[in-house]
């Protein structure tokens, strides 16, 4: 690629992804130029087809420049984690990786699910994909008491009676495919790993021979790997003549298990449909803007805890009582208005982590130990941090939550990708921990729960050892706050909610940390997954009636297939060009989760029913758009059609689009008219359609 004056990693990507002769797309990367160009093309082509992706550079330069917890967490590399996870797209760490990917991958099988199954004639060769499985975090199939009963059956009383499934050395070819076959049926088995050591009983051509067959028609994923030099060449080539992948050493055989793994996860992800409960919690977006702006124009880098904690206060973030004074004597005043025990903790645009410096007390029981543990505060700062200007004190109202669990939540910039998600174990030694997870904004509910799976934390919020699980809706709704946050705020560079506190009551932000910066004129968003545009939304008057007319979000997948579902037959086949009963799921989810950056759709809503849709996907250039419009029955003839589809042309022209087509059976007299009336060309095709076509500019 050079150094992309011109074409880029997204124009090739898209250039791949509409390929027919291209099967799986391998990349070499070493930097991304335009964060949301590369997104929105590596979700479109790992939709299509798999894309593997090895990147070198993975040193986390922008942590050593972070000053918060959380620039320091969500290092350069974590974010490109992160960015290629939302893709869909597979990330190998080795060019022998990258290869192996593409050898499994290129190669459709049908997918059940993670546990493997791993069957072996050498028992050292069975342990070490154990656990080469188990440090990358694979799981191993639990073989069932009938399953144990079929290989009992079949194999020597000295067998391993588990999983790995050893054959023992000695194995003869049936003594394989009896395996293999008791193997692939058991339903608790998912996938199997199939590994041969080189012996002199058996040739390894005559166990390939006899296993080819089995796995070839395998309903589930079979993996080779066999093990030695030119003892074992003739049944690679049996495999490799086959078509069937297979791999050198049980390590390479697992580690194509987990591509296969993070692949399929990441094709789900790309078609989960969340529960109808878009994120609704309400924002005083102004609030929070002016007090940023305020300090922006005071010259401040960091927002006081006060200050801070009304930023969040005004996301709807439950957060401790905090009062700001500028001396001790307004301290005193404050906590006996908030009520002992209180905290008290420093304010001075010089020190970011007050802890560090002797800038906190906690548990003060009444003034005079705030007006001592003040005084102490004022001449530990002054020794250590002589240069620290103290502006005055924040107090907070003492939270007794004991067996609360501390995280941490927050905003990080990243030099290509802009704002980030973090999430993790909280408290002060956060960067030793080092349990965190990224992602990129805007979340949705699964992405917010997914946020947390990945951390060593999640798996403890649950209930355990007599202790009540937390409130997992109330942390939920809080990282979409911060989703929201990210998406909104652009003068926010870093932010730091650390403690948050969660419990079975829910959560409560005890400490909050907020850098700001100022954005440029012209900036433009700095998200690299453009979030719901909700300026778009309206309300609408067709006739006497009203409906809200707005982009579709990924929670309509219910509400969409209930309209395919209510259409007659002949709407349907107009609208697809073929007889349907039903929209497919993985259809659904790809109409209802799409790219705001390259395609829209909008959907007329009454009340809670879906009565008509417009959508258009543009194509990477943004030169031409291709619509499709459908309007539920008892809607039609009624002007919704012509609504729907001026807010799309208008839309379309607002972004700099050139022109607009679709296409139409001859027999949909409607759609022809409704055309001709907002000034399509209308031409008949000889495949007897017809196309349909508009110049905005």
């Amino acid at each position: 690629m050079g150094d992309s004056a011109d074409v880029d990693f997204g124009d090739v990507l898209d250039y791949l992804a509409s390929d027919g002769g291209t099967r799986a797309i391998l990349m070499y990367m070493e930097s991304v130029k335009n964060a949301r160009k590369f997104m929105s093309a590596a979700r479109a082509a790992a939709r299509n087809k798999p894309v593997v992706v090895v990147k070198a550079g993975r040193a986390p330069e922008g942590a050593r420049a972070a000053a918060s917890h959380t620039g320091a967490l969500a290092g350069s590399d974590a974010v490109f984690d992160a960015a290629v996870r939302r893709s869909g797209m597979v990330r190998v760490a080795t060019l022998e990786e990258l290869f192996d990917a593409a050898e499994t991958l290129s190669h459709p099988m049908p997918w059940r699910g993670e546990r493997l199954a791993i069957v072996t004639n050498g028992g050292g060769a069975g342990v070490l994909a154990a656990d080469a499985l188990s440090l990358a975090g694979g799981q191993l199939a639990e073989l069932s008491d009938a399953t144990l009963r079929s290989l009992d059956a079949c194999l020597p009383p000295n067998w391993s009676r588990g999983n790995p499934v050893d054959l023992i050395g000695d194995a003869p070819a049936p003594r394989y495919v009896q395996a293999l076959e008791i193997l692939m049926a058991a339903p608790e088995v998912d996938g199997v790993l199939f590994m041969h050591a080189p012996t002199a009983i058996v040739p390894a051509e005559a166990i390939a021979q006899a296993c080819l067959p089995a796995i070839q028609h395998a309903r589930k994923p079979v993996l080779t790997s066999w093990l030695g030099g030119p003892s074992v060449e003739a049944a690679r080539r049996v495999f490799t003549d086959a078509g069937l992948a297979w791999y050198p050493t049980p390590e390479r055989a697992v580690a194509a298990w987990q591509q296969l793994v993070h692949y399929h996860r990441g094709q789900r992800a790309l078609l989960q449909l969340p529960d109808d409960r878009p994120h609704d919690g309400a924002a005083d977006r102004a609030r929070a803007e002016g007090i940023l702006r305020q300090a922006l124009s005071q010259g401040r880098e960091w927002l006081d805890d006060a200050q801070a904690m009304a930023v969040l206060e005004a996301y709807g973030v439950p957060v401790v009582p905090t009062r700001r004074a500028r001396d001790i004597e307004g301290a005193a005043e404050a906590a006996a208005e908030l009520g002992f025990p209180v905290a008290l903790k420093i304010v001075s645009p010089q020190v970011v982590h007050k802890s560090d410096v002797g800038g906190v007390a906690l548990n003060l029981r009444n003034g005079d130990d705030l007006r001592r543990a003040a005084v102490l505060m004022r001449q530990n700062v002054a020794r250590s941090s002589p240069q620290a200007h103290v502006l005055g004190f924040t107090v907070q109202k003492m939270v007794q939550r004991p067996r609360a669990r501390e995280l941490i939540l927050g905003i990080a910039s990243d030099a290509v990708f802009g704002p980030v998600l973090l999430f993790g174990a909280g408290g002060t030694s956060v960067e030793v921990s080092r349990d965190s997870a990224t992602e990129l904004p805007p979340l949705n509910v699964p992405l917010a729960r997914g946020l947390v799976a990945r951390t060593r934390i999640g798996a403890l919020l649950g209930a355990h050892r007599g202790q009540a699980g937390v409130d997992q809706e109330a942390l939920t709704r809080t990282l979409l706050q911060l989703s929201q946050m990210a998406c909104d705020l652009a003068e926010v560079a870093e932010l730091d909610i650390n403690p948050l506190l969660v419990d079975a009551q829910g959560v409560v932000a005890l400490d909050a940390r907020i850098r700001l910066r100022q954005p440029a004129a012209g900036e433009g968003s700095r998200l690299a997954l453009r979030p719901y545009p909700s300026a778009l939304e309206e309300t609408v008057k067709v006739g006497d009636q009203q409906l809200v007319v707005r982009p579709i979000r990924p929670e309509d997948g219910a509400r969409m297939a209930a309209f395919y579902a209510a259409a007659r037959p002949a709407d349907l086949r107009l609208r697809f060009f073929m007889a349907r009963r039903e929209v497919p799921h993985s259809e659904l989810a790809r109409y209802c989760q799409i790219d705001y950056e390259r395609e829209m759709t909008f959907v007329a809503v009454d009340g809670e029913v879906m009565v008509g849709e417009v959508r258009a996907v543009t194509d990477p250039d943004n030169v031409a758009a291709e619509f499709a419009i459908q309007v539920a029955g008892d809607w039609q003839g009624r002007g919704l059609g012509r609504l729907l589809l001026a807010k799309m042309l208008a839309y379309l022209r607002g972004r700099g689009t050139a022109e607009v087509f679709g296409t139409s059976l001859q027999e949909n007299a409607g759609m022809a008219a409704l055309a001709r009336s907002m000034g399509f060309a209308v031409t008949p095709s000889p495949d007897g359609t017809l196309a349909l076509r508009r110049r905005l500019d």
